[in-house]
């Protein structure tokens, strides 16, 4: 997403400044990933193995912490603007699981407590990287403030997408367990839609609220597709998409990665129906 950003001023190449930018980023992303699936205790990620399950808890969690010291070396390097956002997004990263792990196994999360979670473990990172990008390539505020809307509302997107394949999806599309997120007591946004119909609030209230098993999962999964509450759901996702599209029309003019970033946003959930 940095280089993206900072392509939609101008065709490349980009900066090693932008490219530095985006690795810190990246390198964030990833120790974030190791130290959430130690938390998960996930045993597989992208349809391998998991650093935890391969290496430990130990070793994950060091691994983690050393690729979020690197990530903010190579801020340093960028400037103290880029530095204090990044660490402001690792921040929010933590505050982010902290209201995953709040709302544990409660089924009456709200939407509102769900979106707070997901702004923090997914969107605040993408639009960092798009903001970084845009400010490592030197581009007016105006500009900056603009892709870094479309960068949030695109991860906003994007991670309800996610949280839909969870319930709809295969391992497979997954690289991990489909149904996952309801074994972990984690109800994202297609359950909490779906506790919108009074029959499938009964049967997953009678389901949910504290660890299942493998039948109990299918089953609620099975309720939440046969509910409203997929379909209100990709609805909610396209509408944070629209929002990230509509961002971008305070930029003048644009580049051939804009009318990307404009189609990528605007097919996300093509495919969910």
């Amino acid at each position: 997403m940095a280089i993206a950003a900072a392509l939609t001023s101008e065709p490349g190449p980009v900066s090693d400044a932008v490219i530095k930018g985006g690795s810190a980023v990246e390198l964030v992303h990833l120790g974030s990933l190791y130290h959430d699936d130690v938390l998960d205790e996930a045993r597989t990620r992208r349809t391998v193995a998991s650093v935890n399950a391969r290496w430990g808890n130990f070793m994950a969690i060091i691994a983690g912490d050393y690729l979020l010291a690197r990530a903010s070396a190579l801020a340093a390097e960028l400037g103290t603007e880029v530095t204090l956002l990044l660490a402001d997004t690792i921040a929010e990263l933590c505050q982010g699981q902290v209201y995953e792990h709040k709302y544990a196994f409660d089924v009456g999360r709200t939407v509102e407590a769900y979106e707070a979670c997901i702004a923090g473990k997914t969107a605040s990172l993408i639009a960092t990287a798009a903001r970084i990008g845009a400010i490592a390539a030197g581009l007016p505020s105006e500009h900056i403030e603009a892709i870094t809307s479309y960068a949030y509302g695109f991860g906003m997107a994007f991670q309800i997408r996610d949280d839909i394949l969870d319930i709809v999806g295969t391992d497979e599309q997954l690289g991990k367990p489909a149904g996952n997120d309801l074994v972990e007591g984690v109800y994202t946004l297609p359950v909490i839609l779906a506790m919108g119909d009074a029959q499938a609030r009964e049967e997953l209230h009678a389901l949910l609220g504290g660890p299942i098993e493998i039948p109990e999962r299918d089953k609620a999964r099975e309720i939440v597709r046969g509910s409203g509450g997929v379909r209100a759901a990709t609805e909610a996702g396209r509408s944070w998409a629209r929002r990230a599209v509509g961002a971008l029309d305070a930029l003048d003019g644009g580049t051939a990665m804009r009318a990307n970033l404009v189609t990528l946003a605007g097919t996300l959930f093509d495919d969910l129906g």
